[in-house]
């Protein structure tokens, strides 16, 4: 396909010049609707070229191995909201809608998308999908693959699919979504989603426990014990002490604790833990506005795509820990104590109740490398993974992303082939390099 060919279909721009986290594309497209999406796939499947896809371009430095591929997709500009059922509470929307846009939208309504992965003025809902992506809040909301009640795909040979429906209740049988959910375009494009929402909170609420060091059985007992509790919080987060100095000014591992009810049962429940703080521990209380500020400086950690420096001492790289939900302070503390040892310099955070740890880590290229390894080493002994959501491409070359291929691979690439036979959608960008 030559510059002439690409034009019969969309304008194209050539963009020769690369991108240091690669995932680019020697040939720039822009889509408008999902028949731009379907004639762009269709001819680069007939002519055998290959295809990355991009909206708001916060995980190009999530996989991949191949700087450019022929085309780079952009659904950037095919946006908005297609359908809202307020009554039903269910939203229809295109990929190329950033969460912001969702969330402002629907607060008119009294409602919300109950997601809060970082940057929503730049993540898009197509690229949060297909990254399965969350955020501290998952502890009560779920992520992504919880909230997708249907989707429409473009195959790699430009044939439109629906999965799923627009109603809550659909019928029995296996989840379509959940096999393009998570799969980072590698299956499919996907070109309109339909998401449950959720009515916003009466009243939002925020506790900052602040522990002093060496209190690390103290806060996985107390968390246990929140756990174990009749409250329901939701959100208990830990955050390594460079991050909570940030966040609260006290150098210390902090727990957060949200509370989203009615005011009452949120004043009753912050209640319950002022009773039962541990000696030693401090704490900070949030309430409504205040916490809502906070949240949304919380979500603005680490890289986004565009902010990475060309400087090489300031190289940015993130890792995502699963883990074992009480395992998540041991990751943290191996965390902080490995950056010490190799020279780099980190922000951490983490779900003492669903398991997921974020790592943001900068410094030099050589120092990046050993550490990930270092902590994904720790991390694996403890039965958990650790997978790379932002590197630089020259370091994907030497660093395996998502780490061993799993035992149940073949099943993967089973399904890789029937979808993409040949291939040419975001090559190498998921597990095993599929």
């Amino acid at each position: 396909m030559n510059s002439q060919d690409l034009s019969e279909v969309l304008p194209a721009e050539q963009d020769m010049e690369g991108h240091p986290l690669g995932n680019g594309g020697v040939e720039f497209i822009e889509a408008h609707s999902e028949e731009d999406i379907s004639n762009v796939l269709a001819r680069a499947y007939k002519d055998d070229k290959t295809v990355n896809v991009i909206s708001g371009g916060t995980k190009r430095g999530f996989g991949g191995a191949i700087e450019q591929a022929d085309i780079l997709l952009s659904l950037a500009k095919y946006k908005g909201i297609i359908e809202h059922s307020v009554g039903d509470l269910t939203m229809t929307v295109r990929p190329g809608t950033t969460l912001k846009e969702i969330t402002d939208k629907l607060a008119d309504k009294g409602q919300r998308v109950s997601l809060d992965t970082p940057w929503p003025e730049m993540a898009t809902i197509g690229g949060i999908v297909s990254s399965n992506d969350s955020g501290p809040k998952r502890l009560s909301y779920g992520f992504a693959r919880d909230l997708v009640i249907g989707t429409r795909i473009v195959y790699a040979d430009g044939r439109v699919i629906r999965t799923g429906g627009k109603v809550v209740k659909n019928v029995a049988g296996y989840d379509m979504n959940k096999l393009f959910i998570g799969a980072m375009g590698t299956l499919g494009v996907i070109s309109e989603i339909t998401i449950k929402l959720q009515p916003l909170p009466k009243y939002e609420g925020l506790l900052l426990l602040h522990f002093p060091e060496g209190s690390e059985q103290v806060i996985r007992d107390f968390s246990v014990s929140i756990l174990d509790s009749m409250m329901e919080p939701v959100s208990l987060e830990i955050l390594n002490p460079s991050i909570s100095e940030k966040m609260t000014g006290k150098r210390q591992y902090t727990l957060a604790i949200a509370f989203e009810d009615r005011e009452n049962a949120v004043f009753d429940q912050e209640k319950r833990v002022y009773e039962h703080l541990p000696n030693g521990v401090t704490y900070t209380v949030l309430h409504e506005e205040e916490a809502r500020q906070w949240w949304e400086k919380f979500r603005h950690f680490g890289p986004n795509g565009s902010n990475d420096s060309g400087n090489d001492a300031l190289t940015q790289a993130a890792l995502k820990i699963g883990s074992n939900n009480l395992d998540v302070l041991a990751n943290l503390a191996a965390a902080d104590s490995l950056a010490e040892e190799h020279h780099v310099a980190i922000e951490a955070h983490g779900g003492i109740g669903h398991g997921i740890s974020r790592v943001y880590i900068e410094g030099y290229p050589e120092d990046i490398v050993p550490y990930m390894k270092a902590l994904r080493t720790k991390v694996e002994e403890r039965k958990g993974y650790a997978v790379c959501t932002h590197l630089p491409l020259m370091l994907r070359e030497t660093v395996s992303v998502w780490g061993d291929k799993p035992g149940y691979f073949a099943l993967l690439e089973g399904i890789k082939r029937t979808n993409d036979p040949k291939e040419i959608l975001n090559r190498g960008r998921f597990v095993g390099g599929i």
